[in-house]
């Protein structure tokens, strides 16, 4: 062994005395690239956890930028990242490369869609879930089962969370477990329900822990149930899925599907690009009218929005404040449309303070 390679295996000289990973597990993390959708409460828990375990390559995909009540459970961010108007990509990366200078994070502001979901996925050896909506997660299994990259599933409300990790090739899959997202407005959200923030890290935690285990190929101790967490009421669940293995009704899951039964989020049969944010009070507008801002077309913005309300701008994003509302635009095209969580009324503040 070189000087060189021991030196940057001595950081994870705790880890790798624990027998089932071993050195030979620890560089095979070394080796291994993640894909986080998501950096929010789930995702920044992860990156921080794999970051600190030594996963050599990390790819940070999130849509948003920081605010104050992130803080609460977003563990990677500060106050100072808030004060600069970050995108959470973007600041995740900037402290995890602090964190870790061994390891490789490449840091993405993006709305993860069917547009680029499968080239996100490219080069990657599993897939890990910190996304606050159903959409999305349908969209990541599909992607997973038609690549075969194992994919981990999590989510929390309250002080409630549960995870789910899915194999490729091996059912059941995130829609053999739930066939449908539930109807708008049907669920509980950070809005309505709150969230602690121990749960979060539970959760996460346990996925970090399912994709240690894959990563390092020890996929024999990879669990396959659905775990369920309930800090506030004391309870751990695990819910057998060997009926629903054995079933094999899922058209996702069987080989005699079409590709748009198959893949009916990945193909854009199903699924919007306007969101509203968990936990924000405001909306998302992506649509394919709203092309990628150019730098010039940014400028002419600022211009124009510093005239009705208070303009911030930095590279990632042009932010204006106008009466009730904050509008945030990225050179992506996409618009948030902050101080509303009603679809119509977020379009119509567009149109009036951007144009159509």
């Amino acid at each position: 062994m070189s000087d060189a390679t021991k030196h940057s295996l001595d950081r994870y000289a705790r880890q790798m005395r624990y027998a089932p990973l071993g050195e030979e597990g620890q560089r095979r993390l070394l080796a291994s690239r993640v894909l986080i959708c998501g950096c929010g409460a789930l995702g920044s828990v992860i990156a921080n956890t794999l970051a600190r375990a030594g996963v050599g390559q990390l790819r940070i995909v999130d849509r948003d930028f920081l605010e104050l009540n992130n803080l609460q459970r977003q563990v990677l961010f500060d106050e100072a990242d808030v004060a600069a108007a970050l995108p959470k990509a973007v600041a995740a990366g900037e402290k995890l490369r602090r964190i870790n200078s061994q390891i490789e994070v490449e840091p993405i502001v993006a709305d993860i869609s069917a547009d680029n979901i499968l080239a996100l996925c490219q080069g990657c050896d599993i897939i890990l879930d910190g996304t606050d909506n159903f959409e999305t997660r349908f969209l990541i299994n599909e992607a997973a089962v038609k690549l075969c990259i194992p994919w981990i599933y999590g989510g929390c409300i309250g002080a409630e969370g549960q995870s789910l990790s899915v194999l490729p090739g091996q059912p059941p899959c995130f829609r053999c477990v739930m066939s449908e997202p539930p109807p708008a407005g049907t669920s509980p959200t950070c809005d309505t329900a709150g969230i602690l923030s121990p749960v979060v890290n539970v959760v996460a935690s346990i996925q970090a822990c399912e994709a240690i285990k894959i990563l390092s190929g020890c996929t024999e101790a990879v669990n396959r149930t659905l775990t369920m967490v309930d800090l506030w009421e004391n309870q751990v669940r695990q819910l057998n899925l060997d009926r629903l293995r054995a079933a094999g009704g899922c058209p996702t899951c069987r080989s005699d599907s079409d590709t748009k039964e198959k893949f009916p989020w990945l193909t854009g049969q199903r699924g919007g690009r306007t969101a509203v944010l968990c936990g924000r009070n405001s909306v998302q507008l992506s649509s394919s009218a709203n092309s990628a801002f150019s730098p010039a077309t940014m400028d002419l913005l600022e211009q124009k929005l510093r005239a009705v309300g208070q303009v911030t701008r930095n590279q990632y994003l042009l932010r204006c404040a106008v009466g009730q509302y904050v509008i945030t635009l990225f050179p992506d095209g996409r618009a948030i449309i902050g101080g509303t969580a009603d679809v119509a009324e977020a379009r119509s503040v567009y149109a009036k303070y951007v144009g159509n």
